[in-house]
């Protein structure tokens, strides 16, 4: 029988679980509870006992199994050890053996943002790439950088944390991290509604965001729709994200960037606001740098754990 890879997406409310062949196609997929109780206690129990329970159900002896590949939301170092894990309950832990011990399967984890970009770069809208920087638009700012088809994890698993880099000496209030100015405080979901509500309460234009709740889909169809203030928060935006990744360029030098997360779904119009910023700011080397939009969604982690497995 050929070979399969588990692919492990740990959420703070669910874990996602996928079933691959070596080739990166979708065998099956379903959820567990993330059961945070107790620190966090029985989480890799679950996932241990829902693995056993798909071996046993697809037939599998553990030696069809290649491994499980696992992706978890904290600073994860190239051995598996975690880093702390604050949504979670975790303190420092090594979850390849933690893990393995319940399984008796080789495992490898990561860091989900990174894994998630392993996964677009594998089955992804980086396909075909394997210089990659991959970035999350959610609540927050994540990222994930592959150089020569390796995840860049760096000494504690704390690479990539893009959404951190200081873009802003002038900003008053704290980003979640404790520091000022971080690129996520403009870039994220959360950030672009703080961009626009600034605009609104500086500006006396007329503009369809002056009615009904903001957020950064409100603001990007109003883009769309041609909103003038919408537009001036869409430069914003674009100004302080695209020179954010040509710092981030200066230093990987990525064939592509490829961006995911809830912001992403206002589609190619947002690559336009980032791209505009990018090019004149970045190093000549780093110019001819692709934007593509993440294509994987919600599958991008499982799909990146597995592909761990194989890294």
């Amino acid at each position: 029988m050929a070979k399969v890879i588990f692919g492990v997406d740990l959420g703070g409310t669910t874990v996602k679980l996928g079933l691959f062949d070596m080739g990166g196609n979708a065998l099956d997929k379903w959820e567990i509870p993330t059961r945070k109780e107790e620190n966090g206690r029985q989480i890799l129990p679950d996932i241990a006992q829902s693995v056993k329970e798909k071996v046993s159900e697809k037939g599998y002896a553990g030696s069809d199994v290649a491994g499980i590949g696992i992706g978890v939301p904290g600073p994860v170092d190239s051995a598996g050890t975690i880093y702390k894990a604050a949504n979670l309950g975790w303190g420092v832990m090594n979850i390849n053996d933690e893990l393995g011990a319940l399984t008796g399967l080789t495992v490898k984890a990561g860091n989900d943002a990174n894994v998630a970009a392993l996964g677009e770069m594998w089955k992804g809208g980086g396909q075909g790439y394997s210089n990659m920087v991959a970035v999350t638009l959610g609540t927050g700012v994540g990222g994930g950088i592959i150089v020569d088809g390796q995840l860049l994890a760096g000494a504690t698993g704390a690479g990539g944390e893009i959404g951190h880099i200081h873009v802003n000496d002038e900003e008053e209030d704290a980003c979640g991290c404790g520091n000022h100015g971080c690129l996520e405080q403009y870039a994220s979901a959360t950030g672009v509604v703080r961009l626009a509500k600034k605009a609104l309460a500086g500006s006396d234009k007329d503009s369809v965001l002056r009615s009904g709740e903001i957020s950064a889909k409100s603001v990007f169809d109003a883009v769309k729709a041609g909103d003038a203030l919408a537009m001036e928060v869409a430069e914003k935006f674009g100004e302080y994200l695209g020179k954010g990744l040509a710092s981030v360029a200066c230093v990987v030098n990525p064939e592509i960037f490829v961006i995911g997360g809830g912001v992403s779904k206002a589609g190619p119009v947002l690559l336009d606001y980032i791209k505009k910023y990018y090019k004149p700011y970045v190093f000549h080397g780093s110019r001819d740098a692709e934007f593509a939009l993440a294509t994987l969604g919600n599958d991008a982690g499982i799909y990146g754990a597995a592909r761990l497995v194989l890294s």
